[in-house]
């Protein structure tokens, strides 16, 4: 990439941005046709991608062509949730005629690579890999079927295609790579295949790659027993001892995260907050590298409805509030085809969307249920609700939670849980609705983005001060914020607490002011426009990188 190759670009790169960066990710939300991703670290690495192309960044993705993409969100004949699989046909991907062989368990297995071109989505060029192809044996092709597969070998066998797969197609492209930037440690086993490639120079690896970390618990950062990874031909031919030293392994477990720390030149957190939360939660382990932070953001271009975009900034708020009322009716023709209930563009809609997950507590307005009740119920100051997101298909518990949700709210009018929560669905809700609820666990949350293009679309973010949150929120000025509970309290005390705020905030504040005071809603909606733009626009962000990683 040092020597500019048009047919991978099509477009000249800024000589501000001419270090030629890798960026390997698990996931790439980039369009709705181009189902691989699950969520937010897909819409994240989507929008850095979008604005790479925007800004002429010599940068190149390297992701996965999952065949059956994350899963398709259906219901069951009950209206329950189910996980359904089916193959995804992607024709506007280029065959740059890629293919190369790694080594899983012992045995050859080849990947290919298919390139999406910048100029179909718009975004910087990615390399997609695959092993479902006629070179492979049936257990090879379903390497990369299903992305985050369930099984803990295929699991390891898929962060060996992106990281050595990926590492050797760019080799094969001819490729001269100045950075490496792995975004989660999903790609470990790259790091391997840079120190043989080095001549087993820890030093050298560190000079070429950096590492974005978005996990904010030692919990939830993958790691496997180091017997099995060798086994599975995971170190690149380096002996388990020389594993041992070079990423300094304790035990048996090899953490994907801590592993990526040790040898990367630079790790940032995701948030200012989550800079704060990651040092000190890897503070007791040596050898790791500097964690600075770089905020996420979202991609403006793409998300923000470009009318009610220059009434916000005309503060125009009749145009405003009239922009707004047609893409609620948007929303809610949506609302009507899957749960056959009709929503009232004049009525507050409220909408809690994202990755179900035990810690995001989805359910956690109707934790007191006879208040909740008296929420949906009060005809003075109406609210329309709206739950949309997708569990991981095999996290039982968050499926019950949205099964639960559903079952609970289905003879409410005013209630509504929709399917499909993908790209397409995302941006509708963010454009359709008024208030966007975010309630996680409070550190829980690495960054969290949908607040960020919900504000884009004058949807108010009513939130927990956690992840950009308090990079962002004035409270009753561009948001509203719940004041979190003492962590001292356990678990149920906390919920109880900050659920009671959370309906009482919305009684007290967020109803009377939409419905009594439109124009300082309106201005409510103004502010919180203007103030999310530019910082929280992934332009910065993606400058930031080259500025604070890539130099």
């Amino acid at each position: 990439m040092t020597n500019l190759n048009e047919n991978l670009f099509g477009y000249t790169i800024n000589p501000k941005y001419k270090k030629s960066v890798a960026y390997f990710s698990m996931e790439f939300a980039i369009d709705q046709s181009l189902k691989i991703y699950s969520g937010g670290l897909g819409f994240l690495a989507g929008s850095h991608m979008r604005s790479a192309y925007q800004l002429k960044q010599n940068l190149v993705g390297v992701g996965m062509l999952w065949t059956y993409g994350y899963y398709d969100q259906v219901r069951s004949v009950s209206g329950s949730m189910k996980a359904e699989f089916t193959h995804k046909y992607n024709s506007f991907l280029h065959d740059p005629k890629i293919l190369v062989p790694i080594t899983i368990h012992g045995a050859e297995v080849w990947v290919k690579a298919m390139l999406l071109k910048p100029d179909t989505f718009g975004s910087a060029p990615i390399f997609l890999l695959t092993t479902d192809i006629p070179e492979n044996d049936g257990l090879s092709r379903t390497i990369t079927r299903k992305l985050y597969d369930s099984n803990e070998s295929t699991r390891l066998a898929q962060s060996m295609v992106l990281g050595i797969g990926g590492a050797k197609v760019l080799e094969a492209a001819g490729m001269d790579i100045d950075y490496y930037h792995m975004n989660e440690g999903h790609a470990l086993p790259l790091c391997f295949h840079l120190y043989q490639k080095f001549g087993k120079s820890k030093l050298k690896v560190k000079e070429h790659l950096v590492f974005t970390t978005h996990t904010p618990e030692k919990a939830g950062n993958e790691e496997h027993h180091i017997d099995l990874m060798d086994k599975m031909s995971f170190f690149c031919g380096l002996e388990k001892e020389e594993v041992r030293d070079l990423v300094g392994v304790e035990g048996d477990m090899v953490n994907y995260t801590l592993s990526a720390l040790r040898l990367a030149k630079k790790a940032n957190a995701v948030s200012k907050m989550h800079g704060d939360v990651s040092r000190d939660m890897w503070s007791s382990f040596d050898h790791i590298c500097e964690i600075t932070h770089i905020t996420n953001a979202q991609n403006k271009l793409y998300w923000s409805d470009a009318q009610l975009d220059t009434a916000f900034k005309k503060k125009n708020h009749e145009t405003i509030l009239e922009r707004k009322q047609a893409m609620k009716k948007e929303l809610f023709k949506v609302v009507a085809d899957q749960t056959g209930k009709l929503f009232d563009p004049n009525v507050l809609t409220l909408v809690w969307a994202r990755r179900f997950a035990g810690y995001k507590r989805a359910d956690l307005l109707m934790y007191h249920f006879d208040k909740f009740l008296s929420l949906i119920n009060n005809s003075e100051l109406p609210i329309q609700i709206i739950w949309a997101g997708k569990p991981y298909p095999e996290d039982f518990g968050a499926i019950d939670t949205f099964n639960n949700i559903w079952w609970k709210t289905l003879e409410f009018k005013n209630c509504a849980v929709l399917t499909g929560y993908e790209l397409g669905l995302s941006a509708i809700l963010k454009k359709g609705s008024d208030v966007w609820l975010n309630n996680p666990k409070i550190t829980r949350e690495a960054s969290g983005t949908s607040g960020m293009t919900a504000a884009m679309n004058g949807s108010i973010n009513f939130s927990i001060p956690d992840g950009w949150i308090p990079e962002f929120a004035v409270h009753g000025e561009n948001c509203f914020l719940i004041q979190p509970a003492t962590g001292a309290l356990d678990e149920s005390e906390q919920n109880a607490i900050e659920a009671e705020r959370m309906i009482e905030i919305l009684n007290t504040e967020i109803l009377p002011m939409y419905y009594h005071h439109p124009e300082k809603w309106a201005a409510l909606m103004t502010k919180s426009a203007n103030d999310v733009i530019p910082f929280f626009d992934s332009d910065r962000m993606a400058d930031e990188y080259y500025q604070v990683m890539f130099q």
